[in-house]
């Protein structure tokens, strides 16, 4: 489906000086031999002004491209080919093949021989899926390349294959045929529960649409009958100039870049695009249906639906302030929803409404309801009394002015960060012009439009605005979909719907006004000690009651502030007596603050940028956020509420139980789901505190029961705190001495795990089989080494080579020679507080009647490993993207944060980063083979297969 994108960043555009007319020559959309052939940019007809640091251009072919030069993250890229032909664009007998065609593209070129485009990308550094990646749409084909480096060369050969991509594939009979299992791997995949539900959902809602047979991983039938001639016939007809746009986002010069995309495919001719087939169609008329559907894995829904005729509504000033009206008023109705769903005693799990495009062919509005299970009457009438309420009532100013605050904000940051956008960002703006037809307009532009306009986002408006795009759900389609069919069938669903619609209602409550409580901690705390780490200049400080606080000041991202406040305590508090003991501690921040239930926060704290967590780590509880330097303030206090006055509010429990009922009503829905459930009984030899336990342990889980757990932890545990970003660090330490710093004295060290029992890996090497719910032909093969801890830093990089090395060979063999399987994978995890304690895993993802094959293709690879050193080849294949991957760690504030965070309490880290690129880059293939032979022998392995029960469906 594809439904309006009202990114606030791009939603806003109100009037200003006549600037939308298409720029002249030489700066933003200058045409470079262009003609008139192929589609127009949107921003020729709009009115609202484009991004000028855009370049866009149109070579003699049709061809499209838009360029720019940007450097976050400086000397980097990213190149995304775009072709405007997906799924929709094939007959009946091609379906699933333009995803075929994809696939193709990396099996054989007329420059670049069949298997050899990956490994000569990760040569180059950029790493299979992470940085070389493809997808296929209904309506388009997407190919993306991410360069680590910006240095022409590279560019050059990205731009070679982006070419050689769009117009010079071989597609060999031979290549077709490989590539053929790989597909039907992926297809087996991806048949679960969700994706049949999709199915059927769709089939329901749009009965006659062409695209609810278009999805793009088509069927058995016509991918078992694809040849290399009707693959090659859907290329050349899809493929062609004036369906492409490239589209390049790096820290290149824009002229060097726009002459490099000229010579590349400025001499690529190709016949005019077939226009795309529509994909409807839907008859606006269709009403009065009902629909369920069954699945033992599926959480009880309704979804109530009425389709109209679609509209179109060019990108402009007037439609983005109507669209700014409509997600207004649709986001107080589900601000509504949601307060429902935080009680104590929710009608229903979530609901929502809203209305959106089914491509061109029509427009849908639903109202949806997620209910526990049995409780569908109950969560509909309250649901549609709050549809109804709405609509016939209206809405409050308080109501409009909470969602105008938190627009604003976004907007406002947005403003301020644009400088620092990521080349992703910009990279995925330029494309939704393309996609979506929206223009790209400055963030600055955006907001003053917005503030311009924003006196006439009234109550009134917002409700006229949705009034005048929802479809009134009279005599709608009803569809139901869970475990067990409502008592009463289809006949129940309508007449609990038309007795909902008649029944009376109450008037709209508003929303109690406060402030927020938690501003004064007690005298602000003195700083201890302050130094300045010497090797990367972390600013590391303690406060007088022991809180530690690191800093880092930087200029990577405008106006963003990430922070990190880590307490002692994790998973390490779980014992054998009590391996839940910690269960519950990501749900603390749904039972709100002493002062303040979840819900309330959302109000009192509208228009700031904030966040409101709690993880559990193996041996910390931790809360992460992002904010600005205005928020900053708030932010800590949040933070620092949270670990001094949980609410431990009963809505927070029943969050909680839902979410785990609906967990293990999943827990055996498909192999990976199987296998997690058993994998920590398994490997651990069913020690409690790393094993499932029964369902009624988790549903008998209490805030009382947690409170007791982690309370001396949260008053005494030591405190750490990292800020990186954009911040005064005087202004910070103040902010961090008035909130953490005021609190009572805290332990000065993190806990360790000495005196606890070691975590075991079990000593019994039989072979086990788990069974899983899915279709009949899916299977899960996982085998695992013990390894040991992460004390030794130069055999960590060791096992990181081993397990990307690994991940190549497993890739080469399982993939692309045998095609058993779509994504086969290997990890090593090496614990920091588990002394001796670490793994190697490797899985597939396997027809059942391949598990045999698969194995001993696996245990062939392993063999080989451990025979002989790992070619040069392959060991620069594996490591040249983990080499770019630390050249570029500390381009971002994300990789800044990963050595700030523990600055102080596991200073080793920082050594271990500056030492890691010349140890890497030291390691042979001798070094590699050290650890296959002293880790994986094959018959060292725990060897774990996940097979459908008997009675399992067929896929």
């Amino acid at each position: 489906m594809r439904y309006p994108k009202l990114l606030v960043c791009l939603l806003f555009a109100l009037p200003l000086p006549v600037l939308a007319q298409a720029p002249e020559p030489g700066n933003a959309g200058q045409e470079a031999t262009a003609d008139d052939s192929g589609p127009a940019w949107a921003f020729a007809t709009s009115d609202i002004p484009v991004d000028p640091d855009f370049r866009f251009g149109r070579l003699a072919n049709g061809m499209r491209y838009i360029l720019r030069h940007n450097a976050t993250p400086a000397g980097t890229g990213v190149v995304r080919l775009d072709i405007e032909a997906g799924s929709l664009d094939e007959a009946p007998e091609e379906r699933g093949l333009a995803h075929f065609l994809e696939h193709m593209a990396f099996n054989g070129s007329r420059r670049v021989p069949e298997g050899q485009m990956v490994p000569l990308l990760e040569r180059s550094g950029l790493a299979f899926g992470a940085d070389t990646n493809a997808s296929t749409s209904f309506e388009r084909t997407t190919y993306k390349l991410d360069l680590p480096r910006n240095d022409m060369t590279l560019l050059d050969t990205a731009l070679m294959l982006m070419r050689e991509t769009a117009s010079e594939l071989t597609i060999a009979p031979a290549a077709v045929e490989r590539e053929r299992g790989v597909i039907l791997s992926e297809m087996r995949d991806r048949n679960t529960y969700e994706f049949r539900n999709t199915l059927d959902s769709l089939d329901f809602l749009y009965p006659e649409a062409r695209f609810t047979q278009r999805f793009a991983i088509g069927t058995r039938e016509t991918i078992e009958a694809a040849t290399a001639q009707r693959l090659r016939g859907l290329y050349e007809r899809t493929y062609v100039p004036a369906n492409t746009t490239l589209v390049i986002v790096g820290d290149f010069d824009i002229e060097a870049l726009e002459a490099a995309v000229i010579r590349h495919f400025n001499n690529w001719s190709g016949p005019a695009p077939v226009p795309q087939p529509d994909a409807g169609p839907v008859a606006p008329e269709d009403s009065g249906r009902t629909d369920i559907h069954l699945d033992p894995s599926l959480s009880e829904r309704v979804t109530v639906a009425r389709n109209r005729p679609w509209h179109e509504e060019p990108d402009s000033i007037a439609q983005r302030q109507a669209n700014l009206l409509r997600l207004v008023g649709y986001n107080i109705v589900n601000r509504r929803l949601q307060r429902l769903a935080r009680q104590a005693e929710p009608p229903f799990r979530g609901a929502g409404f809203g209305t959106g495009d089914a491509f061109k062919a029509a427009r849908t509005t639903r109202l949806i309801v997620d209910t526990v299970d049995g409780g569908w009457r109950t969560g509909l009438a309250a649901a549609v009394a709050e549809y109804r309420r709405a609509l016939e009532q209206g809405f409050s100013a308080a109501e409009v002015a909470e969602q105008v605050a938190d627009i604003r904000a976004a907007l406002t940051q947005g403003a301020r960060s644009a400088g620092t956008r990521s080349n992703k960002a910009l990279a995925s703006a330029a494309l939704n012009l393309v996609t979506e037809e929206t223009v790209p307009s400055t963030p600055q532009s955006a907001l003053e439009r917005f503030a311009a306009f924003e006196p006439r986002i009234t109550p009134e408006a917002a409700l006229a605005a949705i009034r005048h795009e929802a479809a009134p759900l009279v005599d709608p389609l009803i569809r139901f979909e869970g475990r067990k069919a409502p008592e009463g069938g289809e006949s129940a669903l309508r007449d609990a719907f038309e007795a909902a619609l008649s029944a009376p209602i109450a008037d709209a409550r508003n929303a109690k006004t406060e402030r927020f409580a938690y501003t004064d901690f007690g005298t602000p705390g003195r700083v201890a000690e302050d130094r300045r780490e010497a090797q990367l200049g972390i600013r590391e400080l303690r406060f007088a009651n022991g809180v530690m606080l690191n800093l880092h000041r930087s200029d990577l991202e405008k106006d963003k502030v990430r922070v990190q406040v880590s307490i002692d305590g994790g998973t390490r508090l779980d014992t054998r007596d009590d391996p839940l003991a910690t269960e519950l501690v990501s749900y603390v921040p749904w039972g709100g603050l002493g002062a303040h239930s979840r819900d309330d926060l959302d109000t009192i704290l509208a228009g700031k940028t904030l966040s409101f967590e709690l993880r559990n780590t193996g041996n910390a509880f931790v809360s992460r956020a992002q904010t600005t330097p205005a928020d900053l303030e708030v932010q800590l206090e949040l933070i620092a509420a949270l670990v001094t006055d949980p609410g431990y509010r009963p809505e927070g429990e029943v969050q909680y139980r839902q979410a785990i009922a609906t967990y293990f009503a999943q827990l055996r829905a498909t192999p990976a789901s199987a296998l997690q459930a058993d994998l920590g009984r398994i490997l651990s030899g069913g020690d409690p505190r790393f094993s499932l336990q029964p369902p009624a342990r988790y549903s008998q889980l209490s805030y009382a029961r947690l409170k007791t757990a982690i309370e001396d932890r949260l008053a005494h545990g030591a405190i750490e705190i990292a800020l990186v970003g954009d911040f005064d660090e005087d202004t910070a330490i103040a902010l961090v001495a008035r909130t953490f710093g005021a609190l009572p004295a805290r332990e000065e060290a993190f806990g360790t795990y000495a005196g606890k029992p070691l975590r075991p890996f079990t000593a019994d090497r039989t072979p086990r089989v788990i069974h899983h719910d899915g279709p009949a032909d899916q299977a899960l093969l996982r085998l695992t080494w013990p390894t040991r801890d992460d004390s030794d830093p130069v055999d960590v990089q060791r096992m990181e080579l081993l397990e990307k090395v690994v991940r190549v060979e497993l890739t080469d063999t399982l993939r692309e020679e045998l095609g058993k399987t779509y994504s086969p994978g290997a990890s090593s995890t090496l614990s920091r507080y588990w002394k001796g304690y670490g793994t190697f895993a490797i899985s597939a993802s396997v027809d059942v009647k391949d598990v045999a094959a698969t194995r001993a293709a696996i245990r062939k690879v392993l063999e080989k490993l451990r025979a002989k050193p790992v070619r040069a080849d392959i060991i620069q294949r594996a490591r040249q993207p983990m080499l770019e991957g630390l050249d570029n760690a500390l381009k971002t504030n994300t990789g800044w944060m990963a050595l700030v965070d523990h600055a102080q309490s596991e200073a080793e880290r920082i050594e271990r980063y500056l030492k890691a690129r010349d140890r890497l880059a030291a390691l042979t293939g001798a070094d590699v083979q050290e650890m296959a032979q002293r880790y994986l022998a094959p018959a060292d392995a725990v060897d774990i297969t996940v097979l459908p029960k008997d009675d399992a469906p067929v896929g």
